[in-house]
């Protein structure tokens, strides 16, 4: 047993598991605490007529090293889709994401001109942000506000918002510049254009940026559940143990932790949580005020229907295709995973869709098998897929992607400065440093770190 602090680490996410991993490293005796049955949070992969098919996060960027260095120390080998093009429903037809955008915003207008994906008026309008003054801007704004004065509402509703709505299940409008896409929040360049062609071509591009790229993804041979399951292995990892309260123990804390049959308590030196803001404001509000205020970050909702089709099943070219929300269909994204991931042409053809917006209820409501049929009709008017799927699956994730109000970066930084009062404690997850699978593992060594210099450990 090590004879370093000993730390909780609250949830077994990709967060969790990275921070309770990097504290091991460093000596730390780790306890490590799940509400649910698995570790892993969103890293969860099932079998869909004998086709493997994340039910969770489905991929990651491997332009930032996070994933990849933990897929090489765990021995997990990293494979890549096959296919880097990818579509947009838009103006009546399937067409190409134009190459060379942030986030859906255009740094290559030749290439937006010839996707056809805006109406004419809508790419005239682009051109003005090549002429346009400086637009004003106090702090931290919406991505929306800022891409509608620069290049105007086509370009936010046709392709910002589709690739939003993908990666954050969120709005331009209400989602933080800084924290979606802060290489634009950064730059001092007078035209959105310019600064988007310039961080388009960063290799530490963030996962909405890199969207429309398929060729920057990966993912693990065997599915990312096992990539979790691998990195828990060797943790001291309890699930089925929710936390509810906290308690200032001297210069540490006490949890209470487990079932209303199954009481117990942990009492530690040091603690990480690494779960969603809400959660960590309901444990820390009592004791640290200031920690009431990350109740101010939403989470959408949302569903993934898989559906398994007979070999052979015709799809549309490339990996799969967005939908604007002003085309007003069910389906908001789509990916052909068969033709992504090259799976053989003798298994059953695996089309994944997800539906549901931030704020979007009735959709998220449907019944498992009304949901299906609604997909199943849009997929025939969208990519004319019309073929009796073999089987079906509806996999739902209540408050999933963290919705970034703009000033979210400042009020972290409050609560964080609040936090440095209490005994040692740290805050891990998507809703610090970003979604995806490398931000999430960032954000947990990164709490490890600032955790281990409290505790005057020396990694």
């Amino acid at each position: 047993m090590s004879s370093g602090p000993h730390v909780a680490v609250v949830g077994a996410g990709v967060a969790g598991l990275a921070a309770a991993r990097a504290l091991v490293a460093a000596g730390a005796r780790v306890s490590v605490l799940e509400a649910g049955p698995t570790v892993g949070g969103k890293l969860r992969t099932g079998t869909l007529a004998g086709v493997g098919v994340e039910e969770g996060a489905e991929q990651f960027l491997v332009r930032v090293p996070e994933a990849t260095d933990l897929a090489a120390e765990l021995g997990c080998a990293v494979v890549h889709p096959v296919t880097s093009t990818a579509g947009v429903f838009s103006r009546g037809r399937l067409r190409p994401l134009p190459s060379g955008t942030l986030l859906g915003i255009p740094g290559d207008l030749r290439a937006l001109a010839a996707c056809r994906v805006l109406p004419p008026l809508g790419l005239a309008r682009v051109l003005l942000d090549l002429v346009l003054p400086r637009t004003p801007r106090h702090g931290d704004v919406s991505v929306g506000s800022l891409v509608r004065a620069r290049v105007g509402g086509a370009v936010l509703d046709r392709l910002v918002d589709p690739l939003l709505g993908g990666v954050y299940a969120g709005s331009a409008d209400g989602l933080s510049l800084a924290m979606t896409v802060p290489a634009l929040a950064d730059s001092r360049s007078r035209s959105l254009v310019a600064a988007a062609r310039r961080a388009a071509r960063s290799p530490a591009r963030t996962a909405a940026s890199a969207a429309a790229d398929a060729a920057v993804f990966g993912t693990v041979v065997g599915g990312l559940g096992g990539f979790a399951a691998s990195a828990a292995a060797g943790l001291d990892v309890a699930c089925g143990r929710p936390v509810h309260a906290l308690e200032r123990r001297g210069d540490g804390w006490r949890l209470h932790h487990g079932s209303p049959h199954d009481p117990a308590t942990l009492d530690v030196d040091g603690l990480i949580l690494a779960v969603p803001a809400r959660p960590a404001a309901r444990l820390l509000g009592p004791l640290v005020p200031e920690a009431a205020a990350l109740t101010g970050l939403g989470y959408a909702s949302v569903a993934l229907i898989a559906l398994a089709y007979p070999p052979g099943t015709a799809l549309p070219p490339g990996s799969g295709f967005l939908v604007p929300a002003v085309e007003r269909r069910v389906v908001k994204a789509a990916t052909f995973l068969s033709a992504k991931w090259s799976r053989p042409a003798t298994e059953p053809v695996v089309v994944r869709c997800s539906a549901g917006r931030y704020g979007e209820q009735a959709v998220l409501r449907m019944p498992d098998a009304d949901l299906v049929a609604a997909v199943r009709r849009d997929l025939a008017v969208l990519a004319s897929i019309r073929a009796e799927p073999l089987a079906s699956r509806v996999v739902r994730w209540g408050g999933a992607l963290p919705q970034y109000p703009p000033g979210w970066p400042d009020v972290l930084a409050r609560v964080r400065a609040a936090l440095a009062a209490a005994p040692p404690v740290a805050l891990a997850g998507a809703a610090y440093l970003g979604v995806g699978i490398p931000a999430c593992l960032r954000s947990g060594s990164a709490a490890a770190a600032e955790l281990l210099a409290r505790l005057q450990v020396t990694a």
